[in-house]
């Protein structure tokens, strides 16, 4: 039986995440170049956790994660409506980087600062003890949560979910690789039709038995 979760230690976590300033007053590389707005969803009940990268431009603005095209799109991916991906008793949402870490000089995202895991990840999720289901999303993510179960790539990594999946359900906390739902995965999602055809179905499945079993 999973051990039962020190909720007000989550609920101070969460507190003490929103106030962080470290990207600014003492950060590993360049500062963050704006105000930091930190975007997470902690949950002390959530059965699922989605594990992706940072927040882009438009989460930046909403303080809101995945509002944008990528989240519809991870919400067709799971099979859930926003009633359920934003109720934080179902879905906890726990990106690498907490806040959008800014544009590189050809207009994409930076990676996520390096602040937050060092920070926080470990003390988050051994506040959740009661996770049993990651969606993990991206190469920093995988980094850090697959371990050795991590393959030489990302796109090595999401073809190896089936193998992945049985492995990370055997130690308790099951994880599912996917690409990242944005548009600039279309022509990698086109020339991969397995994903949509293999890996889905067996995800959707798994999210909808633990939000029945939550």
């Amino acid at each position: 039986m999973a051990e039962k979760p020190d909720t007000g230690g989550l609920e101070n976590l969460g507190r003490e995440i929103a106030a962080c300033r470290r990207c600014v007053e003492a950060p590993r590389r360049r500062p963050l170049p704006h105000a930091p707005r930190p975007v997470c969803v902690l949950s002390d009940t959530a059965r699922i956790a989605i594990c992706g990268q940072a927040p882009g431009t438009r989460v930046h603005e909403s303080g809101r994660p995945f509002t944008d095209p990528s989240g519809d799109r991870l919400r067709a991916w799971m099979g859930v409506d926003e009633s359920v991906f934003y109720d934080a008793r179902r879905i906890a949402i726990v990106p690498m980087g907490f806040c959008f870490p800014g544009l590189d000089a050809k207009g994409g995202d930076l990676p996520p600062r390096p602040e937050c895991r060092a920070l926080w990840h470990d003390r988050i999720f051994a506040a959740m003890p009661q996770l049993r289901l990651r969606l993990v999303i991206g190469g920093y993510a995988q980094a850090y949560h697959l371990g050795t179960h991590r393959r030489a790539s990302v796109r090595d990594t999401v073809a190896a979910w089936r193998e992945i999946l049985t492995a990370t359900r055997a130690e308790g906390r099951a994880a599912i690789c996917v690409p990242h739902p944005s548009w600039r995965n279309n022509a990698w999602l086109k020339a991969n039709p397995w994903f949509e055809e293999e890996c889905l179905p067996v995800l959707r499945s798994e999210v909808a038995r633990l939000l029945k079993v939550g």
